[in-house]
């Protein structure tokens, strides 16, 4: 199931903590990314406000499975505060701008399911973009994950050179987006559209 969180849905606490823990799990245990941890169990930043947006998918049970957060651009975001040495222009600023961070896939997946949910989250990010009037993403991701992002068949392209292992991306998304996510073996039409919120 899919879940879209932002400041009108913030009473779906479970969701958002079982989301925290595996932020903790993979960006901390895992990658041992240097940032703050709540109570010895949940990632958050200063860029965990009421302004930013949630997307999660949960299995059946309710378990969290896949997960990231849309900030907004005109507003202080992770691209514009922290690496704007990876864009060779300003970084993008706009209302129809949203910065991609913290794409999380949970660590008790194996590597089919991976895949497969991996495929759902991005589906879901562009399916949110076309509802929302979003028109652009930006992220800032290594190099690994930069090559998988380009092979998703959307239209993406630098916003400057790497630097440091990280390179700062623009994903362009419109009525052809899906089809590109098609084309590439991405799109996963089944998944649940962006409107459902938690019971």
């Amino acid at each position: 199931m899919l879940h879209v969180i932002d400041r009108s849905s913030r009473s779906e606490s479970a969701v958002l903590a079982m989301m925290f823990e595996a932020r903790k799990r993979v960006f901390v245990d895992l990658l041992r990314w240097e940032v703050p941890v709540l109570g010895g169990s949940w990632e958050l930043d200063q860029f965990d406000t009421e302004d930013a947006t949630y997307l999660v998918l949960t299995d059946p049970a309710g378990r969290h499975l896949a997960s990231t957060r849309l900030l907004r651009t005109n507003r202080p975001h992770i691209l514009d505060t922290l690496f704007p040495d990876l864009c060779d222009n300003m970084p993008p600023a706009t209302p129809d701008t949203f910065e991609i961070t913290r794409f999380c896939l949970d660590r008790s997946l194996r590597s089919a399911g991976r895949q497969q949910v991996r495929n759902e989250l991005v589906t879901a990010l562009v399916n949110h973009a076309l509802g929302h009037g979003i028109v652009r993403y930006t992220a800032v991701a290594d190099l690994s994950w930069a090559q998988q992002i380009l092979t998703f068949g959307w239209r993406c392209m630098p916003l400057g050179g790497p630097r440091d292992a990280l390179i700062a991306l623009s994903i362009e998304i419109d009525a052809e987006t899906p089809h590109r996510l098609a084309a590439a073996g991405i799109w996963c039409p089944a998944t649940t559209p962006p409107f459902a919120h938690a019971a």
